[in-house]
C-alpha cells in the first residue's frame, strides 16, 4: 500500500536568531523564530511523514508548551518522526519539499540540505528533493518577515 502525506510550516524571521534549514546554518541577518531551532524544512517534512503514516503531527509529538523542546534540534525531531514511521510498518519512498522565501538565496545550500536529510531519514539522497522558490515580493515570504516550507512524503507498507 502507498500513502501520501502533506506538511507545511511557517516561522517569522527576526534578528538575533540563526536560520536553520535542513540542518544547514544559512548565514543571514535574520533567523526563524520558534520554540525549537525553527527549521521550517525539517518541520514540513516531519509533518508530511507523520501525516502519511496517520501518526498525528509534529506539534502533538513535541509541543511548544513542553520545555524539553526549547531550542531543540529539528533534525533530531525529524529523525525521531522517521523512526516512528518505520516502527509503524512503513518505508519512506521519497520526499519533495519547497522552501518559500525571497532572501536569502538558497541554491548554494540545497545539496547540503539534501545530504543532511538523507542521513536523518535513513534513505538515499536521490529520494529527497528540496527546492527554493521566491514569492516575487508578495506576502510575508516576499517582504522578509517570514519563511515557509511545504512538503509531501510517499510511504509504502
Amino acid at each position: 500500500m502507498m500513502r501520501v502525506g502533506h506538511g507545511f510550516d511557517v516561522h517569522p524571521l527576526v534578528e538575533g536568531r540563526k536560520l536553520m534549514l535542513g540542518g544547514v546554518h544559512v548565514a543571514f541577518e535574520r533567523g526563524a523564530l520558534g520554540h525549537s531551532d525553527a527549521d521550517v524544512l525539517a518541520h514540513a517534512i516531519a509533518d508530511a511523514l507523520l501525516g502519511a503514516a496517520g501518526l498525528s503531527d509534529l506539534g502533538t509529538r513535541f509541543p511548544a508548551s513542553d520545555p524539553r523542546w526549547k531550542d531543540a534540534d529539528s533534525m533530531e525531531l525529524l529523525a525521531q518522526c522517521a523512526a516512528a514511521v518505520r516502527a509503524a510498518g512503513f518505508e519512506i519512498v521519497n520526499t519533495d519539499a519547497t522552501i518559500v522565501v525571497d532572501r536569502p538565496k538558497l541554491a548554494p545550500h540545497i545539496d547540503w540540505m539534501r545530504a543532511n536529510l538523507a542521513v536523518r531519514l535513513e534513505i538515499d539522497q536521490s529520494r529527497i528533493s528540496v527546492k527554493a522558490k521566491s514569492s516575487e515580493g508578495l506576502g510575508y515570504t516576499g517582504d522578509g518577515t517570514g519563511i515557509a516550507a511545504y512538503a509531501v512524503a510517499l510511504l509504502s507498507s
